[in-house]
């Protein structure tokens, strides 16, 4: 088990290139993580969602995404508040104080999530979520020591050089742990270095010091990291070209399934941009994407406080584009009505009517991949829908696509303005160019290649770096 010193440390991609690795060597690995707080999902292949980053992982190991990888995934509506999904589906809403009590009666999903995978596979490389330093959390806890503990797994320590401090990181977590847990990490490993490794000996023989923990190796900073599809939408590099088709993307403040963006950023003809909140859409853009919200009506009284919606009408008004997706679709229709109050308190909101269509928030939740062709161009694409909520009006009449022969999404009367249920579209490089050339784009970008090529480098980079004999040696 990879467990890290906070979040955003490395360890999905540090288990994404250990799938990697221990595929090349003709291990039978399956990724796992008992509990993800992330807005970022994949549909699996048996009808539910888990994180994305887990869904890489498992292409890393060269599997489909399957619930049993993320048996628990909290997905944040409110800053105090989050859906809690089980197995894949949607369990309840709960505070985090709620949370707290519930997660006792969640370790049994979780033990038997990490009973099948470990049936089935010669290892499971388990990530853990946020610190076990958090120890104030450590009652009834899935996601780091409780779950160790519950499970008998060894864990590895991973801690960010890059952010500074690394050595209190890791002595700091020694410190604060009780003695079970602390017994129950067999070593660290130090990530993201920059410069000479080296330069750090003195350090990690302390760290190995104060601890008694063995190292496992310090691992240079991957420089390829954002040609893999991103977790945390911070994780999105803006793409600055020479020349090419300026694309926008609103950062929403429950952002989600951000992904969508990730085959963009690889496109040398597009320049984009994750337009942070705070910040006017530039004049100069073509095409403004508002993605997916886990919250879309709190997402449109965010979008409003930052003066999109005025940015948006300008936008439109000087002949750019515009494209919804998922919730941003639904945010782009004349009205959100949640009359049963399942993303927040029951109402009805005005939305930003640039496509007139109306949304119903509905409790069953849509989680399907699907076969799709996009109308005005005619590229064929395979996407998946997650969303929950139906969207009718005048303009789906001029549908956004077709799947299985049937309507879905929607267009404005004069073309610039389209919203579609469907995420995942732009990974299909077929529909990506003929949707780009629409900008003025060409397209050439593999992009399912590139992912590819860039996993065997990781496990090539974490080989040459960690000592992963040693690491693979610890499972039992």
């Amino acid at each position: 088990m990879i467990q890290g010193t906070g979040s955003n440390v490395g360890k999905s991609l540090l288990v994404a290139g250990l799938c990697r690795a221990a595929r090349l060597r003709g291990i039978r690995v399956a990724p796992f993580k008992p509990q993800n707080m992330s807005n970022n999902a994949a549909v699996t292949i048996d009808g539910g969602e888990i994180g994305r980053a887990q869904a890489l992982q498992a292409q890393a190991a060269g599997l489909l995404p399957h619930t049993d990888m993320n048996p628990v995934l909290l997905k944040p509506e409110t800053d105090v508040g989050a859906q809690v999904v089980v197995q894949g589906r949607r369990l309840t809403t709960a505070r985090a104080r709620e949370y707290q009590a519930l997660k006792p009666k969640l370790l049994g999903h979780v033990l038997d999530s990490f009973a099948r995978l470990r049936g089935a596979h010669d290892l499971v490389l388990v990530e853990g979520a946020g610190s076990p330093a958090e120890v104030n959390l450590r009652k009834g806890d899935i996601a780091n020591m409780g779950f160790a503990e519950a499970a008998g797994v060894p864990v590895v320590l991973a801690g960010d050089i890059d952010r500074g401090g690394v050595i209190a990181q890791i002595v700091g977590t020694k410190a604060v742990l009780d003695r079970e847990d602390a017994a129950r990490i067999a070593g660290f490993v130090i990530n993201r270095f920059r410069g000479d490794p080296g330069l750090f000996d003195d350090g990690y023989a302390l760290i190995a010091a104060h601890t008694g923990w063995r190292g496992y190796g310090v691992c240079p900073w991957f420089d390829d990291a954002w040609k893999l599809p991103a977790e945390d939408a911070l994780d999105i590099r803006d793409r600055t070209a020479a020349a090419g088709a300026h694309v926008v993307c609103l950062c929403l403040s429950r952002i989600a399934n951000f992904d969508d963006l990730d085959p963009l950023a690889q496109e040398p003809g597009v320049r984009l941009t994750m337009l942070g909140p705070g910040r006017a859409i530039p004049a100069d853009a073509d095409l403004v994407i508002i993605p997916g919200t886990k919250s879309t009506r709190g997402d449109l009284a965010f979008l409003r406080a930052q003066g999109w919606d005025a940015g948006l009408a300008d936008h439109v008004r000087r002949g750019g584009r515009v494209l919804g997706i998922c919730g941003g679709y639904q945010l782009l229709g004349r009205e959100i009505a949640d009359p049963a109050g399942i993303e927040g308190d029951p109402g009805t909101e005005a939305g930003l009517g640039l496509l007139d269509v109306a949304t119903v928030m509905l409790p069953d939740k849509r989680l399907t991949e699907v076969a799709a062709l996009h109308v005005p161009t005619g590229a064929g694409f395979r996407g998946y829908e997650i969303h929950i909520g139906r969207t009718s009006g005048p303009d789906a009449a001029r549908p956004f696509a077709l799947v299985e022969g049937a309507p879905e999404g929607a267009i404005s009367s004069d073309g610039s303005i389209a919203g579609s249920y469907l995420h995942g579209m732009f990974r299909d490089d077929g529909f990506r160019a003929a949707y780009l050339a629409g900008l003025g784009v060409t397209s050439q970008t593999a992009y399912d290649a590139t992912v590819e090529t860039t996993l065997d480098a990781l496990a090539a980079h974490l080989e040459r770096h960690l000592d992963v004999d040693g690491l693979f040696a610890l499972a039992r």
